[in-house]
């Protein structure tokens, strides 16, 4: 078991900055993950973590130790990648073993942890077979089991649900998050995938064009983003943002009108506010605007409108129905608004 400390670590190429002055840390066997666009930091961050990347500044601790210095294999730190990195002439026993054999764990103890970790993730009945003759999803398994075969302190998973399909994207997250539970391991994975993360995090640290943009519960950051970035990359779909103005606690901007709400502030702001928040048909209505596109998603309805400079979604209920170019109605309760400052994005 492990706890990481990332000491105000950096990362740059000449004058590029990969990561700029990351500082956390992370509890022993908690859950983080690093979520973020391409291009980030988010895996540059965990790659410094495994060895495979040079710190530019900062120290890297587990446990109090420093290792900085050390190399990958001195590490105790299981990776998980987006490729599925197996052996092609090796059967799935012999890949899960792989790393048994190269850290020359005692040959007594490998079938034990070999059949303990293929039975973690249902990988039994597929022992004898060779990569090419399974599909994605049990590919991505054997990866799973060879990580969690090491018994490693750290484990690191970068993107692993990224090239399955839908389906087998939701059975997989839930397979690794009961390993998560059951394992009590301190992992570390990147995703640029908010649903992932809201969905696997003990905490969720947003990254930005290298540098972090808040850290919190899934829940912290879903409910009370800290900028404008956050507000946009949480919540399916994100959080509307529409710019406007602010007086004695009315927002107003073409198409949109909510009053009552709590603030002293006054001038330009970006309000935000949630799809799932809005009350469609309502007679109070904050919106009345033309429907620019609906989307039909089983268990509710999304009408999206143009309002002034951006487009919102608000979410109906499931049986609700309109044609493009309708008028409809719906209310934005004030108590559910987020204000955001109109120039630098920041919460309000």
């Amino acid at each position: 078991m492990a706890e990481i400390q990332l000491k105000n670590i950096s990362k740059r190429w000449g004058s590029f900055v990969g990561v700029d002055n990351f500082d956390l840390t992370i509890a022993d066997q908690e859950f983080l993950v690093l979520l973020g666009p391409s291009g980030c930091g988010k895996t540059t961050t965990m790659r410094m973590i495994a060895g495979l990347e040079d710190v530019t500044e900062g120290d890297i601790l587990v446990d109090g130790k420093r290792i900085n210095d050390l190399e990958p294999k001195d590490r105790d730190c299981a990776m998980v990648f987006q490729s599925y990195a197996l052996y092609p002439n090796l059967d799935v026993y012999e890949n899960i073993r792989f790393p048994l054999r190269m850290r020359k764990v005692p040959a007594s103890e490998h079938n034990e942890r070999v059949m303990r970790a293929a039975e973690m993730v249902e990988l039994k009945d597929f022992l004898h077979r060779k990569p090419a003759e399974l599909s994605g999803g049990q590919r991505q398994r054997v990866a799973l089991a060879r990580a969690v075969v090491r018994e490693p302190n750290v484990f690191l998973m970068d993107e692993p649900l990224s090239n399955l399909d839908a389906k087998l994207r939701v059975s997989t997250r839930a397979q690794i998050k009961n390993l998560s539970h059951e394992l009590k391991t301190t992992t570390v994975y990147v995703t640029h995938d908010q649903i992932e993360a809201m969905t696997l995090a003990d905490r969720v640290v947003v990254m930005s064009a290298g540098v972090v943009q808040q850290v919190g519960s899934p829940t912290e950051i879903y409910d009370n983003p800290a900028n404008t970035f956050v507000a946009s990359f949480i919540g399916s779909p994100a959080m509307n943002l529409v710019n406007g103005t602010i007086e004695n606690g009315t927002f107003t901007c073409p198409g949109v009108t909510v009053t009552g709400i709590d603030t002293k502030h006054t001038g330009k702001v970006t309000l935000g506010f949630r799809a799932e928040d809005c009350i469609v048909g309502s007679a109070a209505p904050s919106i009345s605007a033309p429907v620019y596109s609906m989307e039909l998603l089983g268990d509710a309805t999304m009408a999206t409108f143009r309002v002034g400079d951006a487009i919102a979604s608000v979410k109906a209920d499931k049986d609700f129905r309109a044609e493009i170019g309708e008028t409809v109605s719906a209310e934005i309760p004030p108590a559910l608004t987020h204000l955001f400052d109109a120039t630098t994005g920041e919460r309000i």
